[in-house]
């Protein structure tokens, strides 16, 4: 039997469907409306006169002190010592993390030694030990990474260790039951358990170098990107400071871009939620 008007009534679907595919906007656009918005809006009120060139160089004038910088070779070679110190601190602190994180969430003894030691210390703001850390290191690039390591350590070792206590715990009966030994069980399901929280505290991880850099490098630098900012600072020279912030934040930004492909490639086996359309 034939519906009246149902002919027309898929038209009409078909129709929507359309127009809905048709003003879709792709991820990408949305992602950086707001970051693009931010910028119009301080370009706006840096021609208007709203913002003050006193108060904050406008982003012609960044762009400006960006295409000289590079061009005389300053930036670059500050981005470099700056990248070279935020590196070497960070792989210090992921592997001191790693394996406080690795004992003290596959051993009783190792929980009871460490964790409560790590939460005590985490208490402590890293940022208050620079003064301890010149008194021991000294003042030259000792101190500086010495502070980049600490700042990664605490992030990575709890979400390290709160994913390898997370697993559950009938998956670990289930393969102690098939014969899974104890270093099969770490590998095939105590660590891919616990790859998730690794990967979030990766994340922190990493923006909290570059966080712990920004204060480091404000200790007797005389190279990278804390230099430039210590030497504007003293002639009132707001467009340096805000292109070196600029480079601390994208920095920052292709790290965890880089670390979001890698989760999207090494969780390809877990269905995640994506958020509602």
């Amino acid at each position: 039997m034939r519906v009246p008007g149902d002919a027309t009534s898929r038209v009409t679907l078909r129709g929507s469907a359309k127009t809905v595919r048709r003003f879709n906007v792709p991820r990408s656009v949305r992602r950086s409306a707001g970051p693009v918005g931010l910028v119009l809006l301080w370009f706006l009120t840096s021609v208007t006169g709203l913002l003050p060139e006193s108060v904050l160089a406008s982003p012609v004038d960044v762009l400006k002190q960006a295409a000289e910088l590079t061009k005389s070779g300053e930036l670059p070679s500050a981005i470099a010592a700056s990248g070279r110190r935020a590196a070497t601190g960070f792989v210090i602190g992921a592997v001191i993390a790693l394996t406080l994180a690795l004992l003290a969430g596959l051993f009783r003894l190792g929980e009871d030694v460490i964790d409560s030691s790590m939460g005590m210390f985490r208490a402590i703001p890293w940022v208050g030990l620079i003064p301890l850390f010149i008194v021991w290191f000294g003042i030259e690039e000792t101190p500086k990474i010495a502070l980049v390591a600490l700042g990664v350590t605490y992030p990575l070792y709890f979400n390290i260790y709160g994913g390898i206590r997370s697993t559950d715990a009938g998956l670990v009966e289930a393969a102690r039951m098939m014969g899974l030994g104890r270093l099969g069980l770490i590998r095939y399901v105590i660590l891919p358990s616990a790859l998730p929280g690794a990967l979030v505290g990766l994340r922190y991880a990493l923006s909290t170098a570059w966080l712990a850099l920004v204060f480091a490098e404000q200790v007797n630098a005389d190279a990278g990107l804390g230099y430039l900012m210590s030497n504007a600072q003293q002639y009132f020279r707001t467009d340096v400071i805000v292109l070196c912030l600029a480079v601390y934040a994208l920095l920052g930004l292709a790290c965890d871009f880089a670390v979001r492909v890698l989760s999207r490639r090494l969780l390809r086996w877990r269905a995640d939620f994506e958020g509602e359309a």
